[in-house]
């Protein structure tokens, strides 16, 4: 996981779900993405292994202003969000396992 960002904050009305107590997980795919089947699996892995932890899918094409407001550019792309919905760390690509976890240890 890589750079941070100010996007700002995210609520559970923007991102269409409830965030985790600790952090969540956001992670913008597109329908024919192969690489979003993967991230979509060590997300949930790692969200399941993680009391307190959320993962949300967000269909980019589905939301454009909300993928404009947060500069996604490509997909899979993934934010980690601290317990207060804001932007902590954001990667693209398959992120490893070994990864997310370090970026939510920095989140929480």
């Amino acid at each position: 996981m890589d750079g941070r960002t100010a996007a700002g904050t995210l609520d559970a009305a923007q991102l269409g779900a409830e965030l985790g107590e600790r952090a969540t997980l956001v992670q913008f795919s597109t329908a024919f993405c192969q690489p979003c089947r993967a991230t979509r699996r060590v997300l949930a892995q790692v969200a399941g292994m993680i009391d307190g932890v959320a993962h949300i899918e967000i269909d980019a094409e589905a939301h454009l202003t909300l993928v404009r407001r947060l500069r996604i550019s490509r997909t899979p792309t993934v934010l980690v969000l601290d317990a207060r919905g804001r932007v902590a760390r954001r990667a693209t690509g398959t992120p490893r396992t070994a990864d997310v976890v370090a970026a939510l240890g920095q989140a929480m």
